[in-house]
């Protein structure tokens, strides 16, 4: 007979819902978001924090899901990439990343968004430099990394933020 993994309840806002859950104490944040919320749009990738497929902001700050317990996110206010997105319109920042065509496989896609709209609330003029540095921790495996530059330059540029 195997045991059942102890769980804890937890309440946290995702994406402007707030949301309570009982959840098994070792999954993480990314577990919840995919599995037990259905906001597929975090992708799961490394599971190590290397690659930043994962990237949610957690408090006003991003992080990478899969190092998040999701026990550890009790009372926090999550954004995923799902919450960009306003009225079932896409962001600025989202229908750049299409005009410009970084959204190849689209695999690191929602994190690359999330990094960039951090960036670009902290800094809203970002040169070339800042760019790269502020979206240093999520890679980008098709290579696409001057058109995801681009985009967040365009939506700089276009809006101001």
């Amino acid at each position: 007979m195997t045991e059942m993994a102890p769980s804890m309840r937890i309440e946290l806002t995702v994406n402007g819902n707030r949301r309570a859950l009982d959840v098994p104490v070792h999954h993480t944040l990314l577990d919840v978001l995919r599995d037990d919320l259905e906001l597929t749009g975090t992708k799961e990738c490394c599971l190590v924090g290397e690659c930043g497929a994962c990237t949610v902001s957690m408090d006003g700050r991003i992080v990478d899901s899969c190092l998040v317990l999701a026990v550890e996110a009790d009372g926090s206010a999550v954004v995923t990439v799902e919450g960009l997105s306003r009225d079932g319109r896409l962001s600025p920042l989202q229908q750049a990343f299409l005009d410009s065509g970084a959204a190849q496989c689209g695999f690191c896609i929602p994190g690359q968004l999330m990094a960039a709209d951090d960036l670009l609330s902290r800094n809203p003029h970002p040169t070339v430099a800042e760019v790269h540095e502020g979206l240093a921790g999520n890679l980008c495996r098709c290579g696409g990394y001057q058109q995801i530059t681009e985009a967040v330059l365009a939506t700089a540029e276009d809006t101001g933020r």
